[in-house]
């Protein structure tokens, strides 16, 4: 496997099936998968595992106990800090995504804490939808149309 660059990150995830199918999707896509505790789940749960199918062994996953400990480790440029919220003010398709992007994405109920967002409101971007009936969409669903997007240059699109 090549040394990925830009990465997926998942704040307190809680949905077993999501963050096993997004896992399937870094290692189909040569991206570090990192999740940030706490988990409303356990990591060695089957479900985890049968979403990713017999992928997740493969997948290059880090951990971190907090947000704050994930910042002291990997020091991320604010550049490459890309935050996903259904009410971004920006869409997905407006930045020109840096090779070593951090996607950052929140927990399937809340989204993502206030607290990180505070004062990175110009780093923040929404998938579009169009119809006024849907609330939401899956987050497995929306990682992988975001980090489609994110690598179009790198993938050829």
């Amino acid at each position: 496997m090549s040394d990925p660059s830009m990465k997926l990150v998942l704040v307190t995830p809680e949905i077993p099936y999501n963050t096993g199918a997004i896992g399937r999707t870094c290692v189909a896509l040569e991206l570090e998968l990192i999740l940030i505790k706490p988990y409303g789940f356990s990591i060695d749960e089957k479900a985890v595992r049968r979403a990713g199918m017999d992928y997740w062994k493969h997948v290059q996953l880090s951990q971190y106990d907090s947000w704050q400990s994930f910042l002291d480790d990997r020091k991320p440029m604010r550049e490459s800090l890309y935050f996903f919220e259904e009410h971004g003010a920006q869409s997905v398709y407006t930045p020109d995504y840096q090779p070593d992007a951090y996607l950052v994405f929140g927990c399937e109920s809340k989204g993502l804490p206030i607290a990180i967002l505070d004062g990175m409101d110009d780093r923040v971007f929404n998938l579009p939808m169009r119809s006024p009936l849907v609330r939401s969409l899956n987050l497995a669903n929306v990682a992988t149309a975001v980090v489609y997007q994110a690598m179009r240059t790198q993938l050829g699109g």
